[in-house]
C-alpha cells in the first residue's frame, strides 16, 4: 500500500470510484458475486479495464472493515485522493455559487450524508477544515455513497479568515442555526451564498457566527428540539435547487 492511498469500502463508493476517469484506483478487492453485479450495472463498459483486481472471500474482505464495523457488500478499492480545485481559482468570475461551510462538523457519517445530498442537489461545493476533514475515513465514503466524486470540496487551514475573503468578494453568509427569528424559505437565494452550519453538538463557534451576515432556521415543530444536521442540510439542499430550476 502506498503513502498516499488509502482503502474505500462499500458498492457504490467503489464502484463511483471505477466509474470517475479523474480517480485513480490502484487495486480492488471482490467476491465473485460483485464482479458480476458489477458488469451487469455497467453492460456497455468495462470499468475494472486497467486495474488490479484480486478475488476474495466476503471473510477475507471482512478483515478490512472489523475496525469500523462496515458493511464492505463485496467491495473495497485502494485509492489515492482526487485532485481538488482551489477555492481562490474556482470562484473567479462566477455568479449564483452556493458553496456550504463546515464548522468543527467532525463526525465522519454525517459529513459523508451531507457530500450525498449536496451532490444529489447539485451543491456548488463544500467548505471544510483541513485538519479536521476525514480524507481517508472508511464511514465517509459508504456514508457519500459514491457522491464524492461529482462534489468540490476546498480544504481550507482556517475557516474564519475564508468567510471573511468570501464576504470581501460579494459572497453572503448565512448561519443556520434554531434560535434564529427568520425562516431559510423566506430568503431569496439570489447571488452567491454560504450555507453555514455549525458543530452537531455545540453548533456555530462564536467567533465563526460573528462572519454570518443573517441567521436562518428550518420552521419546523416546537415538540422537537433540532434535526441531524446531516437531515438539515438535506432539507436545505432540496429547497435551494427547487428555486434555482424555477429561476432557469
Amino acid at each position: 500500500m502506498n503513502k498516499s492511498s488509502f482503502f474505500i469500502v462499500g458498492q457504490h463508493a467503489v464502484i463511483e470510484a471505477l466509474k470517475n476517469p479523474e480517480r485513480k484506483v490502484l487495486r480492488v478487492f471482490l467476491t465473485e458475486e460483485s464482479k458480476k453485479n458489477i458488469h451487469r450495472e455497467n453492460p456497455t463498459k468495462n470499468i475494472l479495464q486497467n486495474v488490479k483486481v484480486f478475488f476474495k472471500t466476503k471473510k477475507e474482505l471482512d478483515n478490512y472493515t472489523t475496525k469500523e464495523q462496515i458493511s464492505h457488500q463485496g467491495y473495497i478499492a485502494e485509492v489515492e485522493e482526487l485532485y481538488q480545485p482551489q477555492l481562490k481559482e474556482y470562484i473567479k468570475n462566477k455568479n449564483d455559487l452556493t458553496l456550504v461551510c463546515l464548522d468543527e462538523v467532525t463526525d465522519s457519517r454525517n459529513i459523508g450524508s451531507i457530500i450525498r445530498s449536496a451532490a444529489s442537489f447539485q451543491i456548488d461545493g463544500l467548505i471544510v477544515k483541513e485538519r479536521h476533514f476525514p480524507n481517508k475515513s472508511k464511514l465517509m465514503y459508504k456514508s457519500a455513497s459514491g457522491a464524492i466524486e461529482y462534489i468540490n470540496i476546498f480544504k481550507v487551514s482556517n475557516i474564519n479568515s475564508t468567510l471573511k475573503n468570501l464576504r470581501e468578494k460579494n459572497f453572503w453568509i448565512y448561519g443556520f442555526d434554531t434560535r434564529a427569528k427568520k425562516k431559510f424559505t423566506d430568503v431569496e437565494w439570489r447571488g452567491n451564498n454560504i450555507l453555514l452550519f455549525g458543530s452537531e453538538g455545540f453548533g456555530m463557534r462564536k467567533h465563526t457566527s460573528k462572519y454570518a451576515d443573517y441567521f436562518v432556521k428550518i420552521d419546523m415543530s416546537e415538540n422537537v428540539e433540532s434535526l441531524n444536521i446531516s437531515n438539515c442540510a438535506a432539507i436545505v439542499f432540496h429547497h435551494l435547487r427547487s428555486i434555482k430550476k424555477n429561476l432557469d
